[in-house]
């Protein structure tokens, strides 16, 4: 099978531990963009939280895209153009801080490129780290929350948000709900993730579904593992999560990424 997309997360996937993309990584990415395989970077992450990424790896030279904020926006990275966006309404965040109020989490959201809360917490602390992003501490989550915004976090300790995971689902089936990383619970538009996006990308470019690689590690990459021609999990992936995948390759840590390349792309 000849692969024309190679979808990739980025935190705990293509990035190691430390926040980088490893050199065995990079060098694997370059070849097959060489070989006219598009390489899409599709996170979690608020999209100025990715730039600087897909441009180490020339995304924007090789006319790529990015999915950001868990495919709720898609980036032309040449023409630096978005191309779709859907946000929750602001009613719809407003609810979700009455359910974390409720659920004893804390609540974060992004506006004007900021990280907003009415909270600090170490796992706050996380995403600012992870981000690079300037946090707005506000008195009044409610009153600084005045537009849509393109999603939401939950944040608490992880065994703890596991069971509002499922309460959550429950009480808002009508929002798009997947978990990041242990502690980070996300929040969308319905029919908001991964899958839907690479779809969206794919069909835009005339890519079939086979044609598509998609690795990952965590929840809110299990709809794009399952969508792909060949659904991957680098080795650190959640363990519930294992059996969900059609591979497994190499940690984050141990260039899992390259090794899909070489595998998969080369050969």
């Amino acid at each position: 099978m000849k692969y024309k997309m190679l979808v990739l997360d980025l935190d705990d996937t293509l990035l190691t531990d430390d926040h980088k993309i490893s050199k065995e990584n990079a060098a694997m990415l370059f070849k097959a963009q060489e070989l006219g395989v598009y390489v899409v970077l599709a996170s979690g992450r608020p999209t100025l939280a990715m730039t600087a990424f897909a441009k180490e790896l020339q995304l924007d030279i090789n006319n790529s895209y990015m999915l950001s904020f868990n495919g709720a926006v898609i980036t032309d990275l040449k023409e630096d153009k978005v191309l779709f966006e859907q946000t929750l309404t602001q009613q719809q965040i407003h609810e979700l801080y009455d359910y974390s109020i409720k659920s004893k989490t804390d609540i974060i959201t992004y506006i004007d490129g900021k990280i907003v809360s009415e909270t600090d917490s170490e796992y706050i602390d996380i995403e600012k780290n992870i981000t690079g992003l300037q946090h707005d501490k506000v008195l009044n989550f409610k009153e600084a929350v005045t537009t849509a915004a393109v999603k939401c976090i939950l944040l608490q300790e992880p065994s703890y948000l596991k069971k509002v995971e499922k309460d959550l689902k429950e009480a808002m089936p009508h929002l798009s709900v997947s978990m990041s990383k242990p502690f980070f619970l996300e929040v969308a538009q319905n029919g908001i993730d991964k899958a839907a996006s690479v779809k969206f990308l794919a069909e835009k470019l005339n890519i079939l579904q086979s044609e598509i690689i998609a690795v990952g590690n965590a929840g809110n990459d299990l709809s794009m593992i399952e969508y792909a021609g060949l659904g991957v999990w680098v080795d650190n992936v959640d363990p519930e999560l294992r059996d969900k995948g059609d591979v497994i390759v190499a940690s984050n840590n141990n260039h899992g990424v390259a090794e899909v390349v070489r595998r998969f792309i080369l050969n």
